[in-house]
């Protein structure tokens, strides 16, 4: 089944919250000057327009990144994921919403490496057509120039199969983005037996993992199912925005499960979730919890007006 798009969801409330953390996951492995290699293994188009097509149509935006844009009290790390949305918009209007691999494009250095994968075929010749652009801008600033094959290459593809073949990278440093459409109720399970297999061939690793939380029960069950992977440590965190509609449709929970996190993200965490329940939350339902380990820590906060 081909039939998800991004582009409907795009900027909304859950990617606010998968984004802010992968760019503080980038920045950490950025620390040291040993190259690294991010694989993203379900990466969209990359970038996309708010104004027009899919995501005009659903606004889903509206939930997330534009409660944000006016703000002038803003966290560090959430700042800092402003700030890249920004720059994509230089008039000030928001228009274009970036990706998670444009995310790491702009976060990456000269040394670092970036592989995408993305199967849906109308998505992938339009990530590359982007990256092409993104090369032609950089090449007319005299930055980067002919760096495409070496510092980013697009493989149209399954990421769940293509992911072996990366693993590990020639630097043993790197970080992977999981991040399936859920379309399906296989997806859930492909995410467990894919992260069984890349800690057997990288178990230094870091692994970030986007899941919506949902009433069905592979949604419910697949934290506790990567809980028990053999990692050195992991971190779960989810943001919901409401209660449940009562039709049960609609995404207004979702969660990131990072496996081996550095030490920096939970503190990060701490302070970034009560301000993005309090910036996103539209009623006394909304909340987050936060657990690293075996303990788990459940908040509830209300709109802030």
């Amino acid at each position: 089944m081909l039939s998800y798009r991004h582009a409907f969801h795009a900027g909304n409330h859950a990617d606010v919250l998968k984004h802010t953390v992968l760019i503080q996951l980038l920045r950490y492995l950025g620390q040291k000057d040993a190259a690294y290699m991010y694989i993203d293994t379900h990466a969209g188009a990359g970038v996309y327009e708010l104004d027009t097509g899919y995501a005009a149509k659903s606004a889903e935006y509206e939930t997330g990144i534009a409660r944000l844009w006016e703000r002038k009290d803003l966290p560090p790390a959430l700042g800092e994921y402003l700030q890249l949305v920004k720059e994509m918009n230089p008039s000030g209007k928001m228009r274009y919403y970036p990706g998670s691999p444009y995310c790491a494009e702009k976060v990456l250095r000269e040394q670092d490496r970036i592989r995408l994968f993305e199967l849906h075929p109308s998505d992938g010749k339009i990530l590359e057509d982007n990256f092409r652009k993104l090369e032609a801008h950089a090449a007319a600033q005299g930055q980067r120039s002919g760096a495409r094959g070496k510092r980013v290459m697009i493989q149209k593809g399954d990421g769940f199969t293509g992911l072996k073949a990366l693993l590990p990278p020639p630097s043993r440093r790197g970080l992977v983005l999981i991040d399936p459409p859920y379309e399906v109720k296989d997806d859930y399970r492909k995410v467990k037996e894919t992260l069984d297999d890349a800690l057997k061939r990288f178990a230094t690793g870091t692994y970030a993992v986007w899941y919506p939380v949902l009433q069905r029960m592979e949604s419910r069950q697949l934290p506790d199912k990567l809980k028990r992977l053999p990692a050195n440590g992991w971190l779960n965190v989810t943001l919901s925005v409401s209660g449940p509609a009562p039709d049960g449709f609609g995404l207004r929970s979702s969660g990131m499960f990072i496996i081996n996190p550095p030490w920096t993200l939970e503190p990060m965490l701490r302070e970034l979730m009560p301000y993005l329940v309090a910036a996103l939350g539209t009623d006394d339902k909304a909340g987050f919890t936060l657990e690293s380990g075996a303990t788990v820590t459940p908040h509830t906060g209300t709109r802030r007006t």
